[in-house]
């Protein structure tokens, strides 16, 4: 079966009816053939919230908050706008059909199989990398407890690696039952955190030897205690923090009436950016200086350590691990139906289109665990730098794949524009300088992290390397993909 259109020419559709929500298209993703419908809307707007609460806060807040001070809640807030408004693009593109290929079915059709395969394989350079983060932080969390003190980090990290794609070969039912229940621990976990840091402050209780309040940001430098500088040069790591927020847009495929769905998910995203990160951000500048919390260090465990209360950290430890894996095997959910997508155009291995029998694509879930290996080796090597390095490169990913999104976004607005498509009620609001601008702040990411310098500006430096790597491997794809484009569909 080809994953091409219906037509020979995918835009001779008439658009559909004005009062329409949509318009009429042929384009049929062969990669959504095969999928079960099991996902529930309490699946998806708990896949939203986990989506948009991970490691990029639990772990990396820390050493960002012991860099830039107070002002990192700016960055934040900065980058959650732009995160929504990619989420929003992507939410439009969903309701005018949903595809478990998401946007790299909407780049094919709208850009061509390039477009896909260039989509599809910075998406899975993400992945592939934020799950060496993601295993990472699960063996740095680990050592929290004396008892794992002494296993060494890579250990670690292959036991985390081993459990969470146990659990992803399970049926997408599984799938969205566990991360039901982790979103629910991370925000559980944050609000409790919440609650008792506005109760730490209102009441003035010490904690670790300082009184919260106003005095822990005006006598330590104020908001910008280290300048303006370095809050805007932990833009690009702090894009990370919000890098699974297109997965509710892979889960769309498969659940039932997504229109009805995805609208509430995406919309809640943006008071969520604003209350969890925003505002987690700016209870940990009251609570304790910003010198008090370090890279090595949950930020959440660090407030809960110094107030000395028994457990607590330990508590807090386990629900920032259960955030690590839960990220984890969101990648490989992720990656595994935007792999099977492009196998069934041609542009990925052929076994990563492979489906076991409760409806999973494990070829591509295999494919990007195997990459995890590789991160397993990175933290026997270079233990200490192995996250600020893949996070990096993961950024690098994120960065494309949200571009990616909004040039899908612009191309299906110009043809509204144009009459030959309908864009669903429910869209990105001021195309599309939306689109524009957040290009010009995804483009400005990629200078900050030149102007960092160190790891930033090597992954900077090896983006000709990667577009070398896509350029050859367009190259030994490219038969296939014309192949499967011509053959006839079954």
């Amino acid at each position: 079966m080809s994953d091409r259109v219906t037509a020979a020419d995918p835009l001779s559709a008439a658009p559909a009816a004005s009062g329409g929500p949509t318009a009429a298209t042929p384009h049929v993703d062969a990669g959504d053939a095969g999928y079960r419908k099991d996902l529930k809307p309490r699946h998806i707007n708990m896949i939203a919230i986990g989506g948009a609460i991970g490691t990029g806060l639990f772990l990396g807040a820390g050493g960002r908050m012991s860099q830039a001070g107070p002002s990192l809640f700016i960055a934040y807030a900065v980058c959650g706008v732009f995160a929504f408004f990619v989420v929003r693009a992507l939410g439009e593109l969903v309701l005018y059909r949903p595809s478990s290929g998401a946007f790299v079915s909407y780049a094919r059709e709208f850009m061509g199989e390039k477009g896909a395969y260039t989509a599809g394989w910075l998406y899975f350079l993400n992945w592939s990398t934020t799950a060496v983060a993601d295993i990472t932080a699960a063996a740095t969390y680990a050592h929290f407890w004396s008892m794992f003190s002494d296993v060494p980090q890579w250990i670690l990290a292959l036991i985390a690696l081993a459990v969470v794609l146990a659990a992803n070969l399970i049926s997408v039912k599984y799938f969205g039952e566990m991360e039901f229940w982790f979103a629910i621990v991370k925000v559980a976990a944050l609000v409790a955190f919440m609650l008792v840091g506005i109760f730490l402050v209102v009441t003035s209780h010490e904690v670790g030897g300082h009184t919260p309040g106003l005095g822990n940001v005006t006598d330590n430098g104020g908001v910008f205690p280290e300048g303006t500088m370095p809050m805007l040069l932990l833009i690009q790591g702090v894009v990370f923090a919000y890098a699974s927020v297109e997965l509710c847009g892979v889960a769309a495929g498969e659940t039932e009436s997504p229109e009805k769905i995805m609208p509430k998910a995406i919309n809640s995203i943006m008071w969520r950016v604003g209350l969890f990160y925003v505002g987690s951000v700016v209870l940990l500048a009251l609570l304790l200086p910003y010198t008090a919390y370090s890279g090595d260090q949950s930020p959440f465990v660090t407030v809960f350590d110094k107030l000395g209360i028994p457990g607590a950290a330990g508590v807090m430890n386990l629900v920032v691990l259960t955030a690590a894996l839960s990220s984890l095997n969101s990648g490989l959910y992720s990656t595994g139906r935007i792999l099977r997508s492009m196998s069934l155009a041609g542009s990925a291995p052929r076994f990563t289109g492979v489906m076991n029998k409760g409806g999973v694509p494990y070829g591509g879930i295999l494919l990007t665990a195997g990459f995890g290996v590789l991160g397993v080796a990175l933290n026997y090597v270079m233990p200490g730098e192995a996250f600020e390095l893949v996070l990096n490169f993961a950024s690098i990913g994120i960065i494309g794949t949200w571009a990616m999104i909004m040039v899908c976004s612009l191309l299906f607005w110009r043809r509204a524009k144009e009459g030959r498509v309908v864009r669903p009620g429910y869209n990105l609001p001021w195309a599309p300088y939306t689109q524009i601008v957040t290009l010009g702040f995804l483009a400005s990411v990629l200078v900050l992290m030149w102007m960092d310098g160190g790891v930033g500006r090597t992954t900077v430096a090896c983006l000709p390397l990667i577009a070398a790597a896509l350029v050859g491997g367009w190259f030994l794809v490219r038969r296939r993909v014309r192949a499967t484009a011509a053959a006839p569909r079954d």
